[in-house]
């Protein structure tokens, strides 16, 4: 169907989610008319509900503003994209942690330290620093540092929670705590995806490489691109 579309059209996937770009909103409805159609003979479906399109890229903020609304944003892969500008004014992509992605990890740092309250200490310090080792690995992006924090605060209150019901009688204090922590630290944020692997310094992001122009999405589904 590439060949009939009027300008570029791109596609970026991973296992069932995926994000249809396209350059003109016209191939994009075109595109989302056909999908539905196309699934259904290998019987599939589109998503109702995480199925849209919006306008995304370097003029859709400008856009949405003038229509007096707030710029468009999508999930993928855990992460909130939101059009934005860099320091030098060029358009770039913020992600954040999905804030139910948040919850859910924090829930299961909640029911892990629950059952595990009895442990030692110091084999509980070992594996919430393997746990946030791996959250950081993942969601610990350039501009994700502030959801990431959240998320090392949050499990720091958790353990001191679940610490204080070890025994009855005596509460943990605030001071206590800050004593075990300096004894057995818990792993502070830190961003594992620099720019330079993102994109800013010569190595390509296909995401932000493609919203530069504009952009259409599908799994949460601009001249501005359409996506």
């Amino acid at each position: 169907m590439k060949p009939r579309l009027k300008g570029e059209a791109y596609e970026i996937r991973f296992a069932d989610d995926a994000i249809l770009c396209f350059q003109h909103k016209e191939d994009a409805e075109k595109v989302l008319a056909v999908l539905p159609k196309r699934f259904e003979k290998y019987g599939l479906t589109l998503h109702p509900e995480k199925t849209r399109l919006i306008e995304f890229g370097q003029y859709a903020a400008k856009n949405a503003k003038k229509r007096g609304e707030k710029p468009a944003t999508f999930n993928f892969l855990g992460f909130v994209h939101i059009c934005a500008r860099s320091r030098q004014g060029k358009f770039t992509v913020h992600v954040k942690t999905i804030a139910k992605r948040l919850r859910r990890g924090l829930k299961a740092i909640w029911d892990w330290c629950q059952q595990h309250r009895h442990d030692p200490v110091s084999e509980q310090q070992k594996t919430l620093n393997a746990k946030l080792r791996g959250h950081y690995q993942y969601y610990g992006r350039p501009t994700n540092y502030r959801s990431i924090g959240q998320f090392y605060r949050r499990v720091q209150c958790i353990w001191k929670e679940w610490l204080g019901r070890r025994t009855r009688g005596e509460r943990l204090t605030w001071e206590r705590f800050k004593e075990i922590l300096r004894q057995f630290p818990l792993l502070s944020p830190r961003i594992t995806h620099p720019w330079a692997s993102t994109g800013s310094h010569g190595l390509k992001n296909p995401l932000r490489e493609i919203c530069t122009v504009g952009s259409v999405r599908g799994e949460n589904p601009g001249e501005p691109w359409w996506t």
